[in-house]
């Protein structure tokens, strides 16, 4: 993993630029830790910070090769005609070795960048076709003057560009874009849409003239300005495998990726919450290193100061996670750690804000800090991670999914009934409100959505309807997801991978018939036949519970007592958006969502002080 970034100016000389791209580097020096460096010619500089997991002492960046002679120079002295900076991990990329040196390659270090590389090298931007894994990475074609951007088909790994009068500007955060003079902080009406409605865009950001690179593209830049292509999409085609094979190759496809992930040059670990994603995921692992001898698997769960004494059951989270992962890392017989908060972590200024600059945008409050404290304590221990995110969405697992009124709302089924105020819009004045129309928002990005999805020749009724909530969920949900998880671990030198993403196993089971995938009568059938064996049938059974949160009363009633007092301040930037009664009723009758309300309207303050926004409302 790493952070990178760039610059590309066709009409400046950027060798007297060095240090200013240093300067971006560094804004993401947790990324990269370990090492920090750039290539600099006359009409590019990039930048990278190294986090060292696979061929630690030669996999150093940025990477650069001879076109003639494909020999590796001194990318650092700004030798060599074509050169990347890589983020991220290619699974396959042993096989991409042996490939390439049948071809008569001689690579210098075991490393999956130089494969890559090479590849583009040999290919050009079409190697990314190749490649299985979560990546972002730039390369630079020296003697065509020519920047490509690429990211990984589901957009694990997040990159940004900002298009500037004679070239562009990257960088994996827009913090690192926002550290160059020719990039300003201004959101819009519509950026701040995006910055409080939970519904990603792809391609967008919140930030005025930053864009992020679409998962499954490629973005070129050179004299003839910015070219956006696509490599990879999610495609509908006809199933016909029978119940009992479909169930067979997603173990199949499990077990492979899986076994892929466990690579690492570096200690790694799995997140486990007792749920059925990460049980299944950590059995998995742990077999996979049982077969090569190695072992114990790692695992960290997280929990909260007297979470079991004040846990109440309702229709989010029926059950604690505390039991089923004991009974879990018993059965695994894992290395387990369980990493227990309580609220002055949560409530802590450093954190908070250690979270705010992690995200770059107002983030989820206590959801995100306790995720970063989770994967702060995890990394005292851990390099890698492995992670059950986006199995909800891949095989069909929240409750919204089997709910016909959300399902048929006309709208994002996690919308329905949200309260979208849970987001952070329920407390805004009127003028502000009625500028947002956050109604007409969600309906314009809910009609582009499906129009974008592919279709099924023949198919109707609730199964096409299905597919575009699946479809919905995989491109409008999960990428926000993705990039909270990489924040916030990212935030601490972490790399967390997630196999459910590997995108073989996405397109199959996208195109799985919805009554195949519940074919059982519950939520996620296909994972759960597919790895009942390897798991204790509580856990297999067990209903969704999503990821924990405090449940004590003392964190609602202290970041209560903060709001008031910024919406009471003439002098914060919240005061100017926020209706002062509004604030108060929603205090006064609190609900299910109103500590994530709460925390997001201060989010949004801290957001708009620490990065000086210029909200052009």
């Amino acid at each position: 993993m790493c952070g990178i970034c760039g610059w590309v100016s066709f009409e400046d000389d950027l060798r007297r630029r060095r240090d200013e791209v240093l300067t971006m580097a560094s804004t993401m020096a947790c990324r990269g830790p370990d090492d920090e460096g750039t290539y600099v010619r006359e009409h590019v500089a990039l930048g990278h910070r190294r986090l060292a997991v696979i061929d630690i002492e030669n996999g150093d960046q940025p990477m650069a090769l001879d076109q003639e002679s494909g020999r590796r120079t001194d990318a650092r002295a700004g030798e060599g005609d074509i050169a990347i900076v890589y983020s991220g991990e290619t699974y396959n990329f042993r096989e991409l070795r042996e490939e390439l040196q049948a071809a008569g390659e001689h690579l210098e270090t075991r490393s999956d960048t130089e494969a890559v590389l090479r590849k583009h090298l040999r290919q050009g931007a079409g190697a990314v076709e190749d490649l299985n894994g979560m990546f972002a990475y730039a390369v630079w074609d020296e003697r065509a003057q020519r920047l490509h951007l690429v990211r990984d088909r589901l957009g694990i790994k997040p990159l940004y560009y900002y298009p500037t009068p004679d070239g562009v500007l990257f960088g994996s955060e827009p913090k690192a874009i926002l550290a160059n003079v020719n990039a300003r902080a201004v959101v819009d009406d519509e950026g701040l849409r995006r910055a409080l409605g939970f519904v990603a865009v792809p391609g967008e950001t919140p930030y005025r003239g930053m864009h992020e690179v679409r998962p499954g593209h490629v973005v070129t830049v050179d004299r003839d300005g910015i070219r956006d292509a696509t490599y990879w999409q999610l495609e509908s085609t006809p199933h016909t495998d029978s119940q009992e094979e479909t169930v067979a190759r997603v173990r199949e496809l499990l077990l492979d990726t899986a076994q892929r992930q466990l690579v690492a040059d570096v200690p790694l670990c799995s997140l486990l919450s007792g749920g059925l994603d990460s049980s299944a995921l950590s059995a998995m692992a742990a077999r996979g290193l049982a077969e090569r001898g190695e072992g114990p698997l790692r695992t960290f769960s997280v929990d909260f100061e007297g979470y079991d004494d004040n846990f109440q059951a309702d229709d989010w989270r029926p059950t604690p996670d505390g039991p089923y992962v004991t009974e879990v890392a018993e059965h695994i017989a894992s290395d387990h750690q369980k990493i227990v908060l309580d609220n002055d972590a949560l409530l802590d200024p450093g954190f908070r804000r250690a979270v705010l600059r992690s995200r770059d945008l107002p983030g989820m409050g206590e959801m995100d800090t306790s995720l970063y404290l989770l994967f702060k304590a995890v990394r005292e221990r851990s390099t890698v991670a492995l992670s059950g995110e986006s199995a909800d969405e891949v095989f069909g697992g929240y409750k919204d999914f089997h709910d016909p009124e959300a399902v048929n709302a006309g709208t994002f089924p996690w919308l329905k009934g949200m309260a979208h105020g849970r987001f952070g819009t329920a407390m805004l004045n009127e003028r502000v409100a009625k500028q947002l129309d956050m109604e007409d928002y969600f309906a314009r990005e809910y009609d582009a959505a499906m129009a974008e999805v592919p279709r099924l020749e023949g198919e109707s009724g609730h199964e096409a309807r299905m597919r575009e909530v699946c479809y919905s969920y995989l491109t409008r949900f999960l990428p926000n997801l993705l990039d909270r998880k990489d924040r916030m671990s990212m935030a601490v030198g972490l790399e967390v991978r997630v196999p459910f993403c590997d995108h073989r196993l996405v397109q199959y089971v996208f195109n799985t018939p919805w009554s195949l995938k519940t074919f059982d009568g519950r939520e996620k059938s296909l994972l759960r036949a597919a790895s009942a064996d390897l798991l204790p049938d509580s856990v297999v059974q067990r209903v969704k519970s999503p990821y924990p949160a405090t449940q004590d009363p003392g964190y609602l009633r202290s970041i209560s007592e903060e709001l008031v007092r910024r919406v009471d301040d003439d002098s914060t930037p919240l005061s100017a958006l926020a209706d002062r009664d509004l604030v108060r009723d929603v205090l006064e009758h609190p609900e299910h969502s109103t500590q994530m309300m709460v925390d997001r309207m201060l989010n949004l303050d801290d957001w708009m002080r620490e990065y000086d926004v210029d909200l052009a409302l």
